[in-house]
């Protein structure tokens, strides 16, 4: 009884000072019970004394308690409590990612562990993880570029499509150029509010038919926003240099060169942001960045109903009027 009355609100609050009156009434009814006993003159108590009182006297105040119960019965539906149900309708409307890799051989150089290709794998799944509400493609790119999965709600799947990379999947190269053309065509004819390339190479454009520059002005044209990441230790690191006989990998140190004024020009011409990753920590917190720049958009709309609660309350009333009048006019009538 008492949580229906936490969720419970009364239209005319104001009315509540009439509970003033219930004090008043027992009062009265204290006072008049006092001053208007009646008087019986007899010779002697003799005859009354092995009389028991009847359930009458014990009761004979369950009228005035019926009529202060009514009382404040009334007032409570002169108060009209109500109740409020409340829902929210939310809309969401996603956003449209496609992450365009980089998976050239120099993507096998061990300045993260166990490499970058993987290490790139790896947060690139963790990434998709933190934005279930968007629809996310993939594009791999080497010296030529490739659709590995194009727009897609179903993040198992490319999250599947992720793991099974591998080198040699491509010809070698950079294709920088054709990676981010191929992008944007992905997501060019996209719906959503918000189209984004999030872009990721190690080195400097090399392969390709499309200049960098010349993809990101047609990134440019369709409103895709693009943000570059630049993959790479500062000054040597262990690279890749070549296949042994046994199917190993051979490693030397190398000079890590990333073409970084590539990559600024082509974030800032179509809105987004050059990033420097030289670690797997840096590379997570790029990330992390890009998730809190590109937000995804929810519409929220709040409905309130509000429903009347009075009449359980005036039919108890009535019920304990009717109670009062049966027992008055019965067990309780007195005499004229």
């Amino acid at each position: 009884m008492f949580e229906f009355f936490n969720d419970i609100t009364f239209a005319n609050k104001e009315l509540r000072w009439l509970f003033l009156v219930i004090p008043v009434v027992i009062i009265w009814y204290i006072f008049k019970n006092k001053t208007m006993n009646a008087e019986v003159k007899i010779s002697s108590f003799s005859g009354f004394e092995k009389l028991k009182p009847t359930f009458k006297q014990y009761f004979r105040h369950i009228l005035i308690i019926i009529r202060i119960a009514v009382l404040a019965l009334l007032i409570l539906v002169l108060m009209r409590p109500q109740s409020r149900s409340s829902f929210k309708n939310v809309k969401t409307e996603g956003i449209d990612i496609v992450m365009a890799l980089d998976i050239s051989s120099s993507m096998l150089a061990k300045d993260f562990k166990p490499n970058r290709l993987e290490a790139a794998e790896e947060l690139a799944t963790n990434f998709i993880d933190s934005r279930p509400n968007d629809r996310i493609g993939l594009v791999i790119f080497s010296g030529e570029s490739f659709t590995q999965c194009p727009l897609t709600s179903d993040h198992a799947v490319i999250k599947n499509l992720f793991s099974g990379i591998k080198l040699g999947m491509l010809a070698d190269g950079t294709a920088i150029g054709n990676g981010l053309a191929t992008s944007v065509s992905r997501v060019k004819d996209s719906k959503a509010k918000s189209k984004v390339v999030i872009l990721l190479t190690d080195g400097v454009n090399n392969q390709g038919s499309v200049a960098p520059i010349t993809a990101a002005e047609i990134a440019k044209a369709y409103g895709v926003r693009v943000y570059t990441i630049g993959l790479g230790t500062t000054g040597k690191a262990l690279s890749f240099a070549g296949i042994y006989p046994d199917g190993s990998y051979a490693y030397e140190y190398a000079d890590v060169v990333i073409d970084e004024k590539t990559m600024t020009d082509i974030a800032n011409m179509t809105g987004g942001k050059y990033f420097r990753a030289t670690d797997n920590e840096k590379l997570k917190e790029i990330y992390k960045e890009i998730d809190r720049l590109e937000k995804t958009i929810f519409e929220e709309k709040n409905f309130t109903n509000k429903s009347e609660h009075y009449l359980p309350f005036a039919i108890a009333a009535g019920l304990l009027l009717l109670l009062e009048f049966i027992l008055k006019n019965t067990i309780f009538k007195s005499i004229p």
